[in-house]
């Protein structure tokens, strides 16, 4: 069977479905959530914008409490689950193209979830339509299990799981090709330090929105002059080459920077905004709380993404380094200050160990540990037969090596027993995931359909290759 061929025969299909489901501006709207809406309404109506796609398909489908839902075809008493997610972060400023619009353009399509994960949730939907019209006779049932919650916290697919079978093997088209057998552990860290009754110089100071994404811009509002500030500011900014405003706002100052949005599993793929901030207010006189609060960030995170600072580096051989992202950043004086980091930590970590070395570290400075959310590493080997197999499917249809990959992102496929994330973006190819004018390329999506659908064959029937 030339998959290959087939899909491109569904290239305009392919597009115009992507093109669809990057208009629906699927991001948590935590404000409009409802009993019926557990993620707001356009989550859920990118969901069920799958699942009548499947529907009139032909296909069997099921909607799980408006959270998740799944795709379903074959017969068998074991699932190859095909997990992939229709939520998106939030849009960012600085669009070349409009970020909800689905542009197509140089052989691109431009929009946030191109790349993560509506592009790839496409190839590997189309994918199965491409099996299903083969009429090849599968042994198991394939599932595209389809979530709305995986960009803060993977709510959707607990719930799934808690009221549907686990599948016995499965993969996740939301990462890299060739494969990724490991995953990083994903800590949510949260330092805090606790309030003043003085008056301080810095009033205010906020930054982020999810942990999971480098911060493109921070403001603080402190005391002082304006002109005296602005001078100081303008210089600063031009000798390390970022861009802000310092404006007057009532009796304060606001000061504005812009740093460079990326995803948290690699921050030095980024500029954080919120520490370029920091590491200006350091050059403005401060009252001891204020001083206080951008010493640690500046003294933690700023010159380091690997935690050296608070000992929390570590690394290993499967898996890499250590990450830390200060995502989501707020300072109130009578409140105190709260920063929120997204530890992705190396599979062989020792957790506790590490944690109580920083909490040392931390005794003297009046910043305090706690340990919010934490996702375990994933890890599958790479004698596996799940890997053996997909190594197999991907040489075949790209003619490449299927080296085994390991990320700090992470994919659905640590919600299975057994399972990998499997591309989709190839070897070379810009990661902008995300990132302003996330996008992807036509072709890579009609590859990525061939190899999914030739994945979905070789791991759901008993046939060998010949036999198909």
């Amino acid at each position: 069977m030339n998959w290959l061929e087939l899909a491109e025969q569904k290239r305009t299909e392919i597009v115009a479905d992507l093109q669809k489901l990057i208009q629906i501006p699927s991001v948590l709207d935590e404000k409009a959530v409802t009993a019926e809406m557990p993620f707001g309404p356009k989550p859920l109506e990118a969901l069920n914008f799958m699942l009548n796609e499947g529907q009139k398909a032909g296909f069997l489908t099921k909607n799980i409490d408006n959270m998740a839902g799944h795709i379903e075809m074959g017969e068998g008493d074991e699932t190859l689950g095909i997990l992939c997610h229709v939520d998106v972060v939030p849009e960012g400023n600085g669009w070349t193209y409009p970020p909800f619009e689905g542009i197509e353009a140089d052989g691109k399509v431009y929009g946030r979830g191109a790349i993560d994960d509506k592009g790839p949730t496409i190839a590997a939907w189309m994918a199965m339509k491409l099996v299903k019209e083969s009429g090849i006779e599968l042994n198991k049932k394939v599932r595209m299990i389809i979530g709305t919650d995986e960009e803060s916290g993977f709510r959707c697919v607990t719930r799934y799981f808690e009221k549907e079978a686990m599948p016995e093997i499965g993969f996740a088209p939301d990462a890299d090709f060739p494969i990724i057998n490991a995953e990083k552990g994903i800590a949510s860290l949260i330092f805090t330090q606790t309030g003043s009754t003085d008056t301080e110089t810095i009033q205010f100071f906020q930054s982020g929105k999810r942990t999971n994404m480098v911060p493109e811009e921070a403001f603080a509002l402190i005391f002082g002059g304006l002109h005296s500030i602005k001078q100081k500011f303008n210089a600063f900014s031009n000798e390390h080459g970022f861009t802000g405003e310092v404006t007057q706002e009532g009796p304060m100052v606001k000061i504005l920077t812009h740093g460079k949005s990326a995803h948290a599993m690699e921050p030095n793929d980024g500029v954080n905004a919120a520490i370029l901030l920091a590491k200006f207010l350091q050059t403005v006189p401060l009252t001891a709380h204020s001083k206080a609060f951008v010493h640690f960030l500046v003294q933690s995170f700023g010159e380091d993404s690997r935690g050296h600072a608070l000992a929390l580096q570590f690394t290993d051989e499967v898996s890499g380094d250590t990450t830390l992202n200060p995502g989501v950043i707020h300072y109130a004086p009578a409140q105190g200050s709260c920063t929120q980091v997204s530890m992705r930590y190396s599979v062989t970590y020792p957790f506790e160990e590490k944690l109580a070395a920083c909490r040392e570290i931390l005794k003297e400075t009046g910043i305090t540990l706690d340990l919010g959310t934490n996702s375990q590493p994933h890890y599958v080997d790479k004698e596996d037969e799940l890997i053996k197999t997909l190594q197999k499917v991907y040489e075949r249809q790209t003619g490449e090596e299927a080296k085994l990959l390991s990320i700090g992102g992470g994919t659905y496929a640590r919600v299975l027993k057994k399972g990998v994330a499997f591309g989709m973006l190839f070897p070379g190819r810009k990661d902008l995931a995300h990132q302003v004018d996330e996008y992807v390329d036509i072709d890579d999506l009609v590859k990525a359909t061939a190899i999914y659908a030739d994945a979905i064959v070789e791991l759901a029937t008993k046939l060998t290759r010949e036999g198909v």
